[in-house]
């Protein structure tokens, strides 16, 4: 439990460092994935997905 509520809180606070120090850029990376098909972006959101599991289990091998 430690560890899903410090990866959320990990999430969370690079999400508001990206929305308090880059509004602007975030207004062009969703006009970019808008850009983009389903497919591609479904395609993202399961990279995103493995890359993150894979960093989750190799920090809690290492002890986190």
């Amino acid at each position: 439990m430690e560890t899903a509520l410090l990866a959320l809180g990990l999430v969370l606070v690079v999400e508001g460092l990206v929305y308090a120090l880059a509004p602007s850029l975030i207004e062009d990376l969703l006009a970019a994935m808008r850009a983009l098909s389903i497919e591609q972006r479904r395609l993202m959101g399961l990279t995103a997905l493995v890359i993150g599991v894979i960093l989750l289990w190799i920090a809690k091998s290492l002890g986190a």
